[in-house]
């Protein structure tokens, strides 16, 4: 289909990705293609598909019809050339790594608050293999500049939205950093979408997402995506085929359908979390509100310019006042309403403490030094009427006020 560049996101979102016509029909949604293996009319035709000479479908761990209009879908949203689908946010992030070089004897540079399983990945895994990374504070650009100049890593790894912190990068100073020594820049834009923000638009090499968040939307779908050019497009391609860490037409289809909406579910979100963010500042067992959306907020201004009128999305973090483990765990069981599960980006409202769940891998030093308290709760904000969102939020709080 025509990535229509004219169109606006909303009208992407609902027409990207659609059906191929045949010469006897056009379906109007996407059908699920759940074959592994395709016949050709000829011998001839097969081995062009194999070649790559002739357009087609051979084998799952090569491609998928189902999986081809997911992936046409994100890389319209966001502007990109081409993209491609992996069975993980976590498989994308590796496969990404070792596309623009990261292997034995590499460096690769990332920030010091990224999610916590990418931080393992980096220092365990991709570290025993021969890659040495080093963590830096991206808000800091002299340092991230002394790092790459320093090392010549092969990546500049960083989130636009970090996580839980919710930090908001400075996208296109970070990719000239990465380019003038060098570097590809990836960035992992989950939080944000390109409801917010498209990071192809601003340097950036490539955009992942952990398509199981705000792209599927709903919860009941696994995957990954990387959106890039036609050129890493061929590398990532062979990456997958080799790890097999392919996303299923099932999945592809499902987070397909989640896309359709991403525009009026995101608008949703950020009008959610502004109002309970502004709600949780006045509060009296709160001590800290994280939320871009907030004139508080270190990053508001660089949030304003990079977002537009997208809003700041769905994500937000708060302290309780003078809590621990034990009071951020009193706090989540008293939920009714919100959802103590440890993803985000659902439709419904996720509610986790990150010293516990996303970065549980870090030792408490680490947490420690990028400012992940015991007390920090993360919000994923939902689209349920946020005054139900104040009312289950306010009896929890209360909670800590009651004798065990």
């Amino acid at each position: 289909m025509k990535r229509h560049p004219n169109w606006q996101l909303a009208t992407r979102a609902v027409h990207a990705g659609r059906a191929p016509a045949t010469p006897e029909f056009t379906p109007t949604v996407t059908p699920i293609h759940p074959s592994v293996t395709y016949r050709y009319p000829t011998m001839e035709e097969l081995d062009q598909v194999f070649a790559g000479t002739r357009e087609g479908y051979v084998y799952g761990r090569y491609g998928n019809p189902t999986v081809t209009a997911f992936e046409d879908a994100v890389a319209a949203l966001e502007g990109g050339e081409t993209a491609l689908a992996f069975a993980s946010g976590m498989a994308a992030v590796h496969v990404a790594l070792l596309a623009v070089g990261a292997r034995s004897g590499s460096t690769v540079v990332a920030a010091q608050d990224i999610y916590g399983a990418t931080f393992s990945l980096l220092s365990d895994l991709m570290t025993t293999q021969g890659v040495t990374p080093r963590f830096v504070d991206a808000d800091d650009l002299e340092a991230v500049e002394a790092a790459c100049a320093a090392l010549h890593p092969v990546a500049l790894l960083v989130e636009t939205i970090s996580n839980p912190l919710l930090k908001v990068a400075d996208l296109r100073a970070l990719a000239e950093i990465a380019h003038r020594h060098g570097a590809a820049c990836l960035v992992d834009s989950t939080f944000a979408t390109p409801h917010l923000v498209r990071p192809l638009e601003v340097g950036a090499d490539l955009v992942i997402h952990s398509a199981t968040k705000y792209l599927a939307g709903h919860g009941d779908v696994l995957g990954g995506i990387v959106v890039t050019s036609e050129e890493l497009h061929t590398e990532l391609h062979e990456l997958l085929k080799m790890t097999g860490a392919n996303l299923g037409p099932q999945e592809a289809w499902l987070a397909l359908r989640g896309i359709r909406t991403l525009s009026l579910r995101m608008r949703q979100h950020c009008q959610n979390a502004l109002h309970l963010a502004q709600w949780l500042q006045g509060h009296r067992r709160v001590d800290r509100v994280i939320y871009p959306g907030l004139p508080s907020h270190p990053h508001h201004r660089r949030a304003k310019d990079l977002f537009g009128e997208g809003g700041f999305g769905g994500m937000m973090s708060f302290e309780i006042a003078a809590a621990g483990q034990e009071e951020a765990f009193r706090f989540v069981e008293a939920l009714d309403l919100c959802v103590p599960a440890t993803s985000l980006g659902d439709v419904y409202t996720l509610c986790m403490v990150p010293a516990h769940s996303s970065h549980r891998s870090l030792t408490p030093e680490e947490r420690g030094r990028i400012g992940i308290s015991e007390g920090l709760v993360r919000l994923s904000v939902g689209i349920e009427d946020v005054e139900d969102l104040i009312r289950d939020l306010d009896q929890a709080l209360a909670t800590l006020d009651q004798p065990l």
